[in-house]
């Protein structure tokens, strides 16, 4: 099966502690015979909201890889015990035989997204067009051919108004799939500071 592993540290960890990190999920990825298949770096974010312990900003890694077995249980007691841990998270993203279509699909979200450039779906067109599929009850997703994606915020936080609520699908016009995806990714950007719970801010 193949996942994918997003974690945040302290800003001020410093690059010997991180590197210690990437070693030891190194070292259990070879334990556990898992195979690597994207590693990707997004920097330091201002979370949309402070921690419960006041911090503001943290450093975001992530993985995707090929594993089985009491892996992920592994990675999670690891996590859950290092001090320099402030958000991690682990998703089922399919089976071994669409690797290929998964991996390729992978975008790191501080690069320019769809929502900027894609000519051809992707998250194209703005606030308007997007305003513009609501009022026809038409779903938005459906007509550009793809879906909110919890690492990217531009993908979903039009869907969260100012005070943080959920736009129901008889507003935003998704269908019903479509919805729950947008819930699923929302709850998942939330639960990595990536968008706020009690307003539609994003990280920077």
């Amino acid at each position: 099966m193949i996942y994918e592993l997003a974690f945040v540290v302290r800003p001020d960890a410093s690059e010997e502690v991180v590197s210690s990190i990437k070693n030891a999920l190194a070292d259990t990825f070879k334990e556990y015979s898992a195979e690597v298949l994207v590693t990707d770096s997004w920097g330091v974010k201002t979370f949309a909201q402070p921690t419960e312990s006041g911090l503001k900003k943290g450093a975001y890694h992530y993985f995707m890889y090929k594993g089985a077995g009491n892996l992920n249980a592994e990675i999670e007691r690891k996590f859950l015990i290092n001090e320099h841990m402030v958000r991690h998270m682990i998703i089922k993203l399919g089976e071994d035989k669409h690797q290929d279509e998964i991996v390729k699909g992978y975008k790191n979200p501080n690069h320019t997204q769809a929502a900027e450039v894609d000519e051809e779906g992707g998250f194209g067109g703005d606030d308007k067009d997007k305003k513009m599929h609501s009022k026809r009850k038409s779903c938005w997703f459906s007509a550009k051919k793809t879906s909110p994606d919890w690492k990217d915020p531009k993908s979903y936080s039009w869907l969260v108004n100012e005070f943080g609520k959920i736009s129901p699908a008889r507003i935003t016009g998704l269908t019903p799939t479509f919805q729950r995806r947008a819930n699923e990714a929302i709850k998942r950007g939330r639960n990595m500071l990536l968008i706020s719970y009690q307003s539609n801010d994003t990280a920077r």
